[in-house]
């Protein structure tokens, strides 16, 4: 109603496409894919957690990041298979290298982190082997594939981020300066996850503090900064996962830092950022599917774009006229 009480003329805009079908496709992705980017995650924060064992010289937590890494590799490897629907697509994406391709330069950086990973987990059971010449070789090439598969865990953990920015999906579009900061830091919370459950070490707190911060400000960033490419993060499934996700985080990261004289606590702290690191996966892949089966999140953004550009030229000929 208009202040004198008249009823407008023209209805509500309500973003409807032809046939009722989205304006963007939305990815053919199933929850396979969030599960690709949680245990994909974990394998590069675990390796991280393995090297920082490694150089500090705590043998615990090297032994159970390596292990974990190659574990939570392994299951990354499944859910991609099970995305692309035959093993052989992935080998064919090996055929080339494209710079300008994040799943291109994505598969090439897994593939080298898988080599080094699993070399550096192998070398873990080397003591328990008849041959001595085995026994004295493992030591040193398991160090080596050790620090080569921490060299490469940041590519491997922030990748998927590039990937999922690089689509024509609004709200995950939008968030591309922001979703490796999540990545990362979802990464790093794994991984220290998984030290604090074998090794309660300060390097694991210091991995934890780290993270969660890294994870907090980027999903913070994401859920108030995009205007109206905020709300699928803000609302809906989405937001009941990464309001779980946040406070599992919070309590992981206190148990860490209050929690150093209780293995119980620090095992507890561990579990919460594990699960804290899959719930923001999987609220992040939830929003933004939901911003690509909604037209409005197409619609509206285009619009206020196309209003900034025609005011930025009227202004600009105004001023030079």
């Amino acid at each position: 109603m208009s202040p004198r009480g008249d009823r407008p003329m023209v209805p509500r805009a309500d973003f409807k496409s032809y046939y009722g079908r989205p304006i963007v496709r939305p990815a053919p992705w199933t929850h396979d894919v969030a599960a690709y980017l949680f245990t994909g995650g974990l394998a590069a924060g675990s390796a991280l957690l393995a090297a920082g064992g490694q150089v500090t010289r705590r043998p615990r937590m090297r032994r159970a990041g390596r292990v974990a890494a190659l574990g939570a590799l392994a299951a990354s490897g499944y859910f991609l298979v099970a995305d692309l629907g035959r093993p052989d697509r992935f080998h064919h994406m090996l055929r080339v290298a494209k710079p300008t391709s994040p799943m291109s330069m994505g598969t090439w950086a897994l593939s080298a982190f898988g080599v080094a990973a699993g070399a550096a987990a192998v070398s873990e059971a080397a003591p328990l082997l008849p041959s001595r010449f085995v026994r004295r070789v493992a030591p040193p090439v398991g160090a080596a594939a050790g620090l080569g598969a921490a060299a490469v865990a940041p590519v491997v953990a922030t990748y998927t981020a590039v990937l999922l920015a690089n689509t024509a999906t609004p709200s995950w579009h939008a968030a591309y300066p922001e979703l490796p900061f999540v990545f990362a830091g979802s990464a790093l919370a794994s991984g220290a996850g998984i030290g604090l459950i074998a090794d309660p070490a300060p390097p694991a707190r210091r991995m934890a503090v780290l993270g969660a911060a890294l994870e907090l400000y980027g999903a913070r960033r994401i859920e108030t900064t995009k205007g109206l490419l905020s709300e699928p993060f803000t609302t809906g499934q989405a937001a009941k996962l990464l309001r779980a996700g946040r406070a599992l985080t919070a309590a992981g990261v206190a148990g860490a830092v209050l929690g150093r004289r209780s293995r119980v606590v620090s095992a507890l702290s561990g579990l919460s950022l594990l699960a804290a690191s899959a719930l923001t996966r999987f609220g992040i892949f939830d929003g933004g599917m939901a911003s690509a089966r909604d037209p409005r999140y197409t619609v509206v953004p285009q619009r206020s774009r196309l209003a900034a550009k025609i005011d930025n030229r009227q202004n600009g000929e105004t001023s030079g006229g």
